[in-house]
């Protein structure tokens, strides 16, 4: 039996803490928060996507940052491990399109009250309101951490770091782990917001706020030698600011390293990406005809929902007022490449308090993929989001969580307590 000491009580911290007292470790779980798991319990818009029922190669797919370092820990708890372990613990799953999983009460409350259930069933002690300042170091080795509130030490023969990263920070991801790993001397590779909303330049998209599109195709592009950087079909979603929604956030992930380079982006939208443009002309023709005595702003009802409307007469510039039966077949076809192609120049991307998680963190090359053991540093170990791995939406990202968290409550010597 070991006493291991675990810093950070989200999913990484509290599957860490289960795996590690089911191995016969003496475990103590630190949260800064007054609860359990409050980034948890904002995921999946609150219903918690706590993984994704796809075959392994399509997993690996969905991995952005570093998929080779995770082969390990994936193949030592997989995704079906992770619904067998929730199912196990008393949590009901269901598999929604896109093979998402969830909890069947759609509630990511369940999935915590789970987990907090098995803790306590397997006697880990938890500390709330626990912050830690400083991981403690000796002859190379874990040797213990002092606590924020009046510097109380702590001892213990391993620690497994699973602080997260630094997106959305009001539920305690402040980057603490960061600043623990450096101190011992690992390197942090550059960090960003991931699987954030993205803010365009073109002020019109204020006009289409709260406009949600479902099966449209987006592609984004450099706009000096329109190389493709990503192209996908899907769904996405207007704001004041820009554009989000799955297909967007899942974009961003690949934009960050441009927009470092202040490489100029554009981002196109295809609105029927299931027809040709010459199948899109036959349609709209068909439109024209049964519309041919009315002005322009009144014949596009049946192609378009409501809100488009008006920016796709502006952008197309046909006059709103004209009869339907004499637009020129130049501007019918000038509609017809602009359905095809709605463009927004990129600005930005929304900062840490929109992102889903942080890209960048501990340098997994300093890692042992089989353990989740420092390289630097004996009896210290890493879960989840604080090190340098991510993937798109669809629960993959908490996959990383669980599947790491495991092999790290896994890798914990036993070590006879005097």
């Amino acid at each position: 039996m070991s006493n291991v000491l675990i810093v950070g009580g989200g999913a990484a911290g509290m599957m860490a803490a289960i795996i590690a007292a089911e191995n016969g470790h003496k475990v103590t779980l630190l949260e800064k928060n007054e609860k359990l798991g409050k980034k948890l319990y904002i995921t999946g818009k609150g219903r918690c996507n706590l993984t994704n029922a796809c075959d392994r190669d399509s997993f690996f797919e969905q991995v952005v940052s570093n998929p080779k370092f995770l082969y390990k820990a994936f193949h030592t708890f997989n995704n079906f491990d992770v619904m067998d372990f929730f199912e196990g613990i008393g949590l009901p799953l269901k598999t929604e399109r896109g093979n998402r999983v969830f909890p069947s009460s759609d509630k990511s409350s369940d999935v915590i009250t789970a987990l907090r259930r098995e803790l306590e069933r397997r006697s880990v002690e938890i500390r709330y309101q626990s912050e830690v300042a400083r991981i403690l170091i000796r002859d190379e080795s874990f040797h213990g951490l002092i606590l924020k509130d009046g510097g109380k030490e702590l001892y213990g023969d391993a620690v497994i770091i699973a602080t997260g990263g630094i997106s959305y920070p009001l539920t305690g991801s402040t980057g603490d782990g960061y600043e623990f790993a450096k101190a011992m001397g690992h390197t942090i590779t550059e960090l960003s917001p991931s699987l954030v909303p993205i803010h365009v330049k073109e002020s019109y998209v204020k006009d289409l706020m709260g406009l949600s599109l479902k099966n449209v195709e987006i592609r984004i592009t450099t706009i000096s030698n329109q190389k493709e950087i990503y192209r996908d079909f899907g769904e996405l979603l207007f704001t004041h600011f820009g554009v989000s929604g799955p297909l967007i956030l899942s974009a961003s992930s690949y934009i960050i390293p441009y927009l470092r380079k202040q490489e100029s982006l554009q981002l196109s939208i295809d609105l029927k990406p299931a027809l040709t443009e010459e199948q899109l002309d036959i349609r709209i023709l068909r439109d024209f005809e049964e519309f041919k005595n009315k002005q322009f702003k009144n014949s596009l009802d049946h192609l378009l929902p409501n809100k488009l409307i008006d920016v796709i007469i502006r952008l197309s510039l046909i006059d709103s007022e004209k009869k339907v039966n004499s637009i020129t077949k130049e501007e019918r076809l000038r509609l017809v490449k602009l359905l095809k192609n709605v463009t927004f120049q990129i600005a930005k991307l929304s900062d840490y308090n929109q992102a889903v998680i942080t890209k960048g963190g501990i340098n997994v090359k300093e890692i042992n993929p089989s353990t989740m053991e420092s390289k630097l540093v004996k009896n210290v170990f890493f879960a989840g989001e604080v090190m340098d791995l991510d993937a798109l939406t669809g629960g993959y990202n908490l996959q990383i969580a669980w599947s790491t968290a495991y092999v790290a409550g896994s890798s914990i010597p036993h070590i006879t307590l005097e």
